[in-house]
């Protein structure tokens, strides 16, 4: 095993290394992260528009050039989400929670240089995992039923306690909800009922996950901005944004090391699964490290916190590279991206599979190795664009909030071409401007919209296995393993406050 693994990986090298082949991954990793930083555009968007390029090349060169225009894409992604608070891709919403209050707080550089630190280690770490244990994992993604991924969904909306204060959780409960109806709006998948549409042919398809995530986060901030007569973008001066803006202390790096390796782990795991993707990914380790870090970091979160801004770059980055795993080895694409890449594999004659290990080794490993050199050569091409980049927040208040609104109302609408959408997009962008005033948090609406189509599917075929009981919830050892785990983090904040209480309790006679 040792030996196959020893020989395919030296296979690999010889092909990520050939001259084509790493100019190419500069050219992927630059146009990825390029693209995944305009809203609207995400991996998808860039993947399919390298795909013409890929006729005229070998499978193994065409399959680097859109594996690096993917994870670049992700890697990219961020900028938008830390700057304007805009993501345009459902797997860098969670990179806002942190990344966009520190910039606002005067450090646009140092959030987006964590960030970039973050998706390269999570890219790295993901890639070796991917390299050791590809076959083991490939048969834990096909061992998952209906009813473990139903029970992980549901271990992904614990994280809505990471997005709750003092005293709000029943707000942010009532939230998760709101994105839980909102998910089911459309045809039924299923039955092809029409469901929640009002006779509208609009919305059959549903709620575009991009229309709702501009309206919650880019639309509202943008009033935000001009209600509360915030004048912190114009006090941000040009040299203010040099390398030093970059610097992250001994310190911050040494804190945010665990975070980032917890992080890895678990997108990767994520990224492994089918259907589950770099959005779970990145949301289940922001909630993760939420829960796991001591009174003191969970007030930052939400803040500014570096913790809170590595976990998902970290976790969203490790999932999209463990995301090749069932596309690779099993034939299944994990998220929309790795089904359009699922058909280039198709149009070149390769059937993904286990048999892709002995019938193309070379694509196989060939795609692995340049992974290492992608990581690298994103972190290269970012870093020194920072500066540059982060000089957006310098642009004055005035200026700002219609840039914000052009490219929120432009990402959408270059997704359906459809002027209904924009009246949608401004519908809720209105209803979550009340909402928001009313201190109601808006990441839970998107983690229940993002998690409610899987959640049901799931369900409804679990359910049908199992003959209508719920007894699959906890006769499959990795069911009951999950459930454990999410009774374990909801108990969690309970067990602090029972212990902070115990504490007092305890002083109050010293006292």
């Amino acid at each position: 095993m040792f030996d196959g693994l020893l020989n395919g990986m030296m296979m690999g090298i010889e092909t990520a290394f050939i001259p084509m082949n790493i100019v190419i991954v500069l050219f992927a990793c630059f146009m990825g992260s390029m693209i995944g930083m305009l809203p609207g555009l995400g991996p998808i968007t860039a993947v399919a528009l390298m795909i013409p390029l890929t006729y005229g090349l070998n499978p193994a060169t065409g399959m680097i050039l859109l594996a690096g225009v993917y994870y670049g894409a992700i890697f990219g992604g961020s900028t938008s989400s830390i700057l304007i608070n805009a993501p345009g891709e459902a797997a860098v919403v969670a990179t806002t929670f942190d990344g966009y209050p520190l910039a606002r707080r005067g450090q646009p550089g140092k959030a987006l240089a964590v960030a970039a630190y973050a998706s390269f280690s999570g890219g790295t770490i993901s890639v070796i995992l991917l390299m050791f244990f590809a076959p083991a994992m490939a048969n834990v993604s096909k061992n998952f039923q209906s009813g473990d991924y139903f029970a992980l969904m549901i271990l992904g909306l614990t994280a809505i306690s990471a997005f709750t204060g003092r005293g709000s959780f029943l707000k942010s409960i009532l939230m998760a909800i709101f994105g839980l109806m909102l998910s089911t709006i459309g045809t039924d998948q299923t039955s092809g009922t029409q469901r929640f549409t009002f006779g509208s042919l609009e919305l059959l398809d549903g709620i575009d996950f991009l229309l709702l995530a501009m309206a919650t986060f880019a639309i509202t901030e943008a009033v935000f901005i001009v209600l509360n007569r915030d004048a912190a973008s114009d006090s941000f001066k040009p040299r203010n944004l040099g390398f030093k803006s970059l610097k992250v202390s001994k310190k911050e790096i040494k804190s945010i090391i665990p975070t980032v390796g917890r992080s890895s782990l678990l997108g990767y795991f994520i990224g492994v699964l089918p259907g589950a993707g770099a959005t779970l990914g990145s949301m289940m380790a922001y909630g993760m490290e939420r829960n796991l870090a001591s009174k003191e970091d969970q007030a930052e979160f939400g803040k500014g916190s570096l913790k809170g801004l590595a976990a998902p770059e970290a976790g969203n980055n490790a999932a999209s590279t463990g995301s090749f795993i069932p596309l690779l080895t099993l034939g299944i694409p994990g998220s929309g991206t790795t089904a359009v890449m699922l058909g280039a594999l198709i149009a070149y004659g390769i059937n993904p599979g286990p048999r892709m290990f002995v019938e193309s080794p070379e694509t196989f490993w060939g795609v692995i190795m340049s992974m290492y050199m992608g990581n690298m050569f994103l972190l290269v091409i970012n870093l020194p664009l920072i500066p540059y980049i982060a000089r957006l927040l310098a642009v004055p208040r005035n200026m700002l909030v219609p840039f914000i609104l052009f490219f929120s109302i432009i990402g959408v609408y270059l997704i359906t071409f459809n002027a209904f959408d924009i009246k949608m997009m401004v519908i809720i962008g209105v209803i979550a401007l009340f909402l928001r005033l009313m201190d109601f948090p808006m990441a839970p609406i998107l983690l229940g919209f993002i998690l409610g189509g899987l959640m049901e599917y799931n369900l409804r075929r679990a359910l049908i296995i199992n003959d209508e009981s719920l007894s699959f919830m906890w006769e499959r050892p990795s069911t009951l393993i999950i459930n454990l785990i999410t009774l374990v983090f909801l108990l969690l904040p309970l067990i602090r406050e029972a212990r902070t209480r115990i504490s007092l309790m305890r002083q109050k006679p010293a006292a």
